[in-house]
């Protein structure tokens, strides 16, 4: 919600002034109540689960040779983050409690704010890419999806993030008059604060899932290829089923997140044609569109908010390694027979790399007398 509204609402009735909070709750009260009763079930799930996520997918028999969970750890810390600056976002504006207004809470908050939103579909990207290279181009895998290759690009991502949330430090303070984070008032006059959220919001969340998207049509196109050729041979049997399960958990995750940001994405851009009214907001076709509107946005960043809180769900139907570990973590004493089978996945799963987890497919390869079949690991 913009705080803009704040200033435009306090006028629009003789002797009225609302903050930003009551002024909805009394014209708009439903997307208030998805705003209060949704958005908690999402910090239940989401901020016990990511830690825990991470903690599988950063655990050292995890990553040793598993590149997409660099990834995939990283992704659950920056949801982790991002969850818990957003109960003060719910707070200052769903509930009307004053959490990070003042100056230098407000450039340090917006910052770090943003920072966590920019990484989470760059990440997404990155092993959307990485999954691509290794189904679409397999002679390259060894090359570009290592364990080393992916923090490299991790620690990549973070620079590029940064300098990107620093200007949120520029275009945010603390307004006196309204008493609430509020762009610079020498940045109002200006079109800077608007063309820089466009940019960095359609690049990010806007050009990036819809990059995935491409990739990921590459990569399931690919495989349907491999799949009607026929495999050249399959070394346990057991291994094709847990290098499918990686490949369905990087595709549900890269689909998720496509399916969540592009509508949220698309809703921001038509943020322009409903503008705020100058009258009677309860008589004013134009206040109606306005309230509609911010019906309709709320849903549908409630959906957006869902991406942050809910791949656990996606990690554990589809991963077999991340089952047997969270059981073993559940209950170690119970499950101790499965730690061998989650050992053995936990080397390779992801990039095909232990021997039991290989599966070979046929690809053309160059030889003396031309072309022949080789076979190589997906």
């Amino acid at each position: 919600m913009n705080d803009s509204v704040a200033a435009q609402s306090n006028g629009t009735s003789a002797g009225e002034q609302l903050t930003l909070t009551q002024f909805y709750e009394k014209y708009v009260p439903a997307a208030l109540a998805i705003d209060r009763m949704v958005t908690p079930v999402f910090y239940f799930i989401g901020i016990p689960c990511n830690p825990l996520c991470a903690f599988i997918w950063l655990g050292q028999r995890t990553r040793r040779s598993n590149s997409s969970a660099i990834y995939l750890g990283t992704l659950s810390i920056s949801h982790s983050v991002f969850l818990i600056l957003h109960i003060f976002i719910e707070l200052n504006y769903a509930w009307d409690i004053k959490t990070f207004d003042g100056y230098v809470s407000c450039e340090l908050f917006y910052t770090v704010y943003y920072y966590a939103q920019y990484m989470a579909p760059l990440l997404v990207l990155s092993f959307t890419v990485e999954r691509y290279i290794a189904i679409c181009h397999p002679f390259l895998k060894e090359k570009y999806c290592t364990v080393g290759r992916a923090v490299v690009v991790v620690f990549t991502l973070l620079f590029f993030c940064l300098l990107l949330s620093c200007v949120q430090a520029y275009l945010w303070t603390y307004d006196e008059h309204y008493k609430v984070c509020n762009h610079r008032q020498h940045l109002q006059a200006t079109n800077f604060p608007l063309y820089w959220t466009w940019i960095t919001e359609l690049t990010v969340f806007g050009v990036a899932p819809f990059a995935a998207l491409v990739f990921n049509v590459f990569v399931i196109r690919e495989i349907r290829n491999i799949t009607s050729r026929g495999p050249a041979g399959v070394l346990a049997p057991s291994g094709s089923g847990q290098n499918q399960a990686s490949t369905m958990t990087l595709l549900s995750i890269s689909f998720y997140l496509i399916c969540t940001w592009l509508p949220a994405t698309l809703v921001y851009s038509l943020e322009q044609n409903f503008p705020v009214g100058d009258d009677d907001p309860q008589r004013s076709p134009v206040w109606r569109r306005h309230f509609t509107y911010i019906t309709v946005r709320k849903c549908v960043e409630e959906v957006t908010l869902s991406n942050s809180a809910c791949y656990f769900f996606i990690y554990y139907l589809t991963g077999k390694f991340f089952r047997v570990r969270f059981q073993e973590l559940m209950c170690p004493k119970k499950c101790v027979s499965g730690a061998g089978r989650g050992e053995d996945f936990a080397a390779g799963s992801m990039n095909g790399r232990s021997a039991a987890a290989k599966q070979y497919i046929a690809v053309p390869c160059k030889s003396d007398t031309g072309y022949s079949s080789c076979a190589t690991n997906v």
